[in-house]
């Protein structure tokens, strides 16, 4: 009998429809607050900042993304940039080993997200709040425990749910008469100066942590049917489709709200259900319950996208003999990783019980941006150096610019992600780099295996016959 394999079973509409809910989960609702209270009236440009994070980022993930157009998406791409046969055995298992933490952690923040906004309409004390973000995740590995072509159809409802949701709250503030105030604010308070500060790049974490996920396609990559035009189409659409939906979200709110309100609230730790206030105000407490079980949903969605894309990753490596072998196993009928699944919502489950918010979001960015965002910014000039560009399905316009930025912007958000959540990553990065060679030695692999290390220096040597 055939051995199961994943199958190309999601077209544009589909793969775009799981960008996006994963992007807009529970943080648009938790850090909207948070950047008022960093930001005042400026807190408009800390979106506009993640925006375009996103964007020139999304540029060197679409390049990698059709080019190689495979499940685990950065596992992938690391691999092929530093060599198959050589340092990207490290770099490519060091991804998937900070991905076994920090998949979870973005997952644990949108349950702990979930289970703060449950607050809204039950009180709930400390030990049910974890209860609820543990069931949470449980009711999430349910729902994905199926067949691909399933799972798409139950992301386009979940969806459906996500842009209902939105689309109310701009049409509030629309309908409320002042909606541009945010914008004649803007300036307020303007400086230079605060645009430089620590509290802006703390802004900017929160901002750029609402939009991740524009990435997930490439997770999904061996699934996606004509990845050379879905995996770029998709991500920018997601991008700048999310990035307008959330500025007129935040326009909208600060236009029923004042920001001096909203900073007040922030500062003084008074008032966690911002959006929720919002529809209160505009339209009473029995609408704004009805919001926030909308909201509640826009949380579920996202961790449904965030727990199928996530769990690819582990699964890519092993499958290609480069992570520990039990991760490979597909279900024998679905089709699906259900190994790798399962571990990522077992850790997941744990971290809803132990942290806390406001750090998860750091530690999510924080393992993330050297390793996997600028390990691949830089791959993408190793790639091109090596291979040359002419057979790229998708090349980014104003190379290498667009790379330059982006390792210039990464640097920038790591540094303001403080002391305490570099050293989480360090502890990470670290602990990996000692599994790797334990494993690398147990299994013969770079840099033990003698004909892994000839083959190593033949990748780096002869370059291919576009760059001749």
């Amino acid at each position: 009998m055939q051995a199961p394999k994943l199958q190309r079973s999601l077209g544009l509409f589909h793969s775009t429809v799981l960008n996006m809910i994963d992007m807009v989960g529970i943080g648009p609702f938790v850090t909207l607050p948070i950047v008022v209270g960093l930001m005042g009236g400026m807190f408009l440009y800390a979106w506009i900042a993640g925006a375009l994070v996103s964007l020139i980022d999304a540029m060197i993930w679409s390049e990698l993304g059709a080019a190689y157009p495979l499940a685990g998406g950065s596992y992938s791409f690391l691999k092929e940039a530093y060599g198959k046969n050589g340092m990207g055995r490290m770099m490519s298992f060091l991804y998937v080993w900070q991905t076994i933490i920090q998949a979870p952690l973005v997952a644990a923040s949108a349950a702990i997200g979930f289970s703060i906004y449950l607050q809204y309409l039950v009180p709930l004390n400390e030990w049910q709040q974890k209860a609820i973000s543990g069931l949470v995740i449980i009711v999430i590995t349910f729902l994905l425990y199926r067949k691909i072509d399933s799972v798409g159809k139950i992301g386009v409802l979940l969806w459906s749910g996500v842009l209902l949701t939105l689309g109310w709250i701009i049409f509030g503030g629309i309908a409320h008469g002042n909606f541009l105030q945010p914008v004649r604010d803007i300036n307020t308070g303007f400086s230079i100066n605060q645009l430089a500060s620590f509290a802006f790049g703390q802004a900017c974490i929160k901002s750029v942590y609402s939009y991740l996920g524009y990435y997930n396609v490439c997770h999904l990559g061996g699934e996606i049917i004509n990845p050379g035009k879905n995996i770029p189409r998709s991500m920018f659409i997601s991008v700048i489709g999310i990035a307008i939906l959330y500025l007129a979200v935040n326009i909208s709110v600060g236009s029923v709200i004042p920001w001096q309100e909203i900073k007040h609230w922030q500062d003084s730790g008074q008032n966690t259900f911002v959006v929720s206030t919002f529809f209160e105000r505009l339209y009473g407490h029995a609408a704004a319950q009805v919001a926030t079980v909308m909201i509640l949903w826009v949380a579920l969605a996202s961790l449904f996208a965030v727990m199928l894309g996530y769990s690819r990753v582990p699964y890519a490596a092993a499958a290609d003999g480069s992570f520990f072998s039990i991760f490979a196993k597909l279900h024998p009928t679905k089709n699906f990783p259900y190994i790798s699944l399962l571990v990522l919502a077992a850790f997941a489950f744990v971290f809803s019980m132990l942290f806390k918010m406001t750090h998860i979001i750091d530690g999510i960015l924080a393992m993330r941006i050297v390793v996997q965002f600028i390990g691949q910014a830089i791959g993408i000039i190793l790639l091109r150096k090596r291979n040359g560009s002419k057979q790229l399905p998708y090349k980014m316009p104003l190379y290498p610019l667009p790379v330059l930025l982006a390792i210039i912007m990464w640097l920038s958000i790591f540094y303001a992600a403080g002391t305490i959540i570099i050293e989480w990553f360090l502890a990470v990065f670290i602990s990996g780099i000692i599994v790797y060679f334990v494993y690398a030695k147990w299994k013969n692999k770079w840099p033990y295996g003698h004909g892994e290390a000839i083959e190593a220096i033949n990748e780096i040597g002869m370059p291919d016959d576009n760059n001749t």
